[in-house]
């Protein structure tokens, strides 16, 4: 990873988010502490660093999860780490379909969160380049145009999208092979829609397995994941 690695660090307690920050300078890491969610995101909203901390159980509206997919929506390659006092596995299932690589339980010794912050970046550093930006994407038997925001059926025909069927489909494949839940879905796709349940996400890909969905009763690019939601998988072709 070239340069300095940035990381933040969001903890609503003070002696927790101090703890945290020392530890981390003395081995050579220097994380900016934010106390609230608001602060990280009036901090990031052009640029995120390269790895965050999220405490679980923030004192405000949104919590750890709500900013893990907040900064997860805007970038694939940020390392996202959640910070939980809960031993409760549905915390750790929630925060890792939020977007999360890993979590930590509180209390915890720094020597561990420190242990899994390197290994983090070291996964990072091996990842291959991110591909270069396409404008069309193989979605089952169409082709989806990012530009044109259309999609070229297998015969040729142009679909024009609606707009929540654009951003749904959209969202799906930038995410392939990764369970993405209605629920973050909805939070993600629904905002031009007055639709405010989750059968609203189902209702979308219905229609969007009929334009390229092969055979929409046996769906291969876009499948259902049992008690999640739904996951895009690309042509292996």
């Amino acid at each position: 990873m070239a340069g300095p690695v940035r990381i933040a660090l969001v903890e609503d307690d003070p002696v927790q988010r101090r703890i945290v920050t020392e530890y981390l300078a003395q081995h050579g890491l220097r994380p900016t502490p934010y106390a609230s969610g608001a602060e990280f995101k009036r901090a990031h909203g052009q640029a995120l660093p390269d790895l965050c901390l999220f405490d679980v159980h923030l004192n405000e509206v949104e919590d750890g999860f709500a900013l893990a997919r907040w900064a997860r929506s805007r970038s694939s390659r940020i390392g996202i780490i959640m910070l939980t006092a809960a031993g409760d596995t549905v915390d750790r299932v929630v925060g890792l379909e939020s977007g999360a690589d890993d979590y930590v339980t509180k209390p915890f010794e720094p020597r561990e969160l420190l242990a899994r912050i390197k290994a983090l970046l070291r996964r990072a550093a091996d990842a291959p380049p991110p591909p270069p930006l396409l404008t069309e994407i193989r979605v089952g038997t169409a082709r989806l145009n990012l530009e044109r925001r259309i999609l070229v059926l297998s015969d040729g025909r142009e679909d024009q999208l609606s707009a929540s069927e654009f951003d749904l489909l959209q969202i799906l494949v930038k995410h392939p092979n990764r369970p993405l839940t209605r629920e973050w879905l909805l939070e993600q796709a629904a905002h031009r829609e007055a639709e405010a349940f989750d059968r609203a996400i189902d209702n979308r890909i219905m229609r969007l397995r009929r334009k390229v969905e092969a055979d929409p009763s046996k769906p291969e690019a876009i499948k259902s994941v049992r008690g999640v939601g739904y996951m895009f998988v690309p042509p292996s072709d």
